[in-house]
């Protein structure tokens, strides 16, 4: 049975996740665009649960996460998500980081980790927005008002060339650019850092 829109939002907070760790400072979009918005609703059951970044905005805070980037996201309540992010650094060793999601409306959400600086707070506006959703919750786009962050999320570290091919056409009819955006090595998929627009 699905959840409240309140609930629904809170998932949001999951992809949220796999943005990693902090609001981040990467390339936007096309200044033409208006503010990227959220998709109307979310289904938190079936969002919840482990994701796999495929791509994202460069960013400072992620640089160290050289493959298999993940988000876990658990409910709390239905207002709140818990978020816990992870990688494996240059080191080989994985690192990690939880924070909290907080619904702000359906599909947006306020991300926040409180060991980051300027980040730490569990209200504020939203940061992060569920813009597109495949229809059997397989992956996800999730950004910021401003295009400075974008994720790819996927059920999967694995997605055929089709895939590949319709996650570039969202990305870019969101207003992204896909030469821009980077992809995000995993051990079974995606080996090689590259744009989303050579893929």
């Amino acid at each position: 049975m699905k959840r409240s829109i309140v609930n629904m939002a809170t998932a949001t907070a999951i992809i949220t996740a796999g943005a990693l760790f902090a609001a981040p400072a990467g390339a936007a979009g096309s200044l033409d665009h208006a503010p990227l918005t959220p998709i109307p609703q979310l289904d938190v059951d079936r969002y919840l649960g482990t994701w796999h970044q495929l791509a994202a905005n460069p960013a400072p805070f992620n640089l160290d996460c050289v493959q298999d980037t993940t988000a876990n996201y658990s409910l709390i309540d239905a207002n709140n998500v818990r978020v816990e992010n992870s990688c494996t650094s240059f080191t080989g060793e994985r690192r990690g980081i939880v924070g909290n999601a907080r619904v702000n409306g359906p599909a947006e959400l306020h991300v926040s980790f409180p060991s980051v600086p300027f980040q730490n707070s569990l209200d504020g506006p939203s940061n992060y927005l569920v813009a597109h959703i495949a229809d059997d919750y397989s992956w996800a786009l999730v950004g910021d008002p401003t295009r400075r962050s974008g994720f790819v999320l996927s059920r999967s570290p694995i997605v055929d060339a089709a895939t590949w091919q319709h996650i570039r056409e969202v990305v870019e009819a969101k207003g992204y650019s896909s030469c821009l955006m980077l992809t995000s090595p995993t051990t079974e998929g995606e080996q090689h850092i590259r744009p989303l627009c050579a893929v």
